[in-house]
């Protein structure tokens, strides 16, 4: 496993992490979660993700249990959590100085912690002043609570907007921002935060590898596998939108070059993306352990990336966003 730095700060990642998001509470209880986090571990990884919404608060349980039961050493992890939808009330949601302190601390709670590593506010919220939002998350740090902060489905003009208040008020900016980044959703990535990279040292924890699994060919055949994503009542929306027939021919598309190169298409996916010099971690999801296996294997497609390659992978997906003129 590699390790690379969060954006600018000083926090070292691995370049494969492993993220809670519909698995935990959801799929997997706690017995099941010690067995994937454990072989995580064993491959390296140090960076495991979650957030207060997913599964109502429970998928923070579940990973803490975990962590509590495998005995691990705190320092030797990177714990993440990300905080904007707490609730049903009024103050429960968003990016209010009262739900950020609020969420903060029922997050600790839950995953029976002093502190996570990174807090990320989990969207924008349109109704919060943004410097309402950077002074709470430095109370946050302040308070030991976490160690840095980011953002996650964020424009870049607001990510511009909390590093130039941050740097007015002489507080701690974000450091990275969680998108969603796969073969098929490039354009925040390689488009919209270009300047962030370089004018503020934003990092990127990416998720969405597999674009919900589409990626990995199981749904090339019309049919969704009953163990899959798709299966679930809560996500038979988001497959009705992204099993249409173009997707699904690139997806078969991207099937020679990977046989080619002696991999999977999971592998070939994840390590595109890790291939990104601007991306510190690529969260990749699993539900069994032959799945984590697989993911992990990804970091040694990685060297197979050569310019031609790429240039194979871009000709079926052309997918790549056009660059801003003043990026070129």
């Amino acid at each position: 496993m590699q390790y690379k730095n969060l954006g600018r700060s000083g926090l070292k990642v691995s370049q494969l992490s492993y993220g809670a998001w519909v698995s935990f509470g959801n799929q997997l209880d706690v017995k099941e979660a010690k067995s994937l986090l454990q072989c995580c571990r064993d491959h390296g990884v140090n960076f495991f993700d979650n957030a207060e919404v997913y599964a109502n608060g429970r998928a923070e349980e579940i990973m803490g249990q975990a962590i509590r039961e495998l005995g691990w050493k705190r320092s030797d992890l990177v714990i993440s959590t990300k905080i904007f939808w707490g609730g049903a009330g009024p103050n429960d949601k968003g990016l209010s100085r009262k739900h950020i302190i609020e969420g903060t601390k029922a997050s600790l709670k839950r995953l029976d912690m002093d502190y996570v590593d990174l807090i990320y506010c989990h969207r924008p919220d349109s109704s919060t002043p943004i410097e309402e939002t950077v002074r709470a998350m430095n109370y946050v740090i302040d308070k030991g609570w976490a160690f840095y902060w980011g953002t996650s489905e964020w424009s870049a003009q607001q990510i511009t907007e909390a590093c130039s208040i941050a740097q007015r008020l002489d507080l701690i900016a974000p450091v990275v921002e969680q998108p969603e980044y796969n073969l098929l959703s490039r354009h925040k990535v390689e488009s919209e935060y270009l300047p962030l990279y370089s004018n503020y040292g934003i990092g990127l924890t990416t998720w969405s590898p597999l674009a919900s699994g589409v990626l990995t060919g199981k749904y090339n055949k019309g049919t969704i596998p009953s163990d899959s994503r798709f299966a679930l009542d809560n996500y038979k929306n988001l497959a009705s939108r992204s099993l249409v027939e173009d997707v699904l021919k690139k997806v078969n598309g991207l099937k020679p070059i990977a046989d080619e190169l002696g991999v999977t298409l999971p592998q070939l996916a994840i390590a595109w993306c890790a291939a990104n010099p601007n991306v510190s971690s690529v969260i990749t999801g699993a539900t069994k352990e032959y799945q984590v296996e697989e993911n992990m294997k990804a970091i040694t497609v990685i060297p197979m990336l050569t310019p031609s390659v790429m240039e194979k992978i871009e000709a079926i997906v052309q997918s790549k966003p056009k660059r801003p003129e003043a990026y070129r």
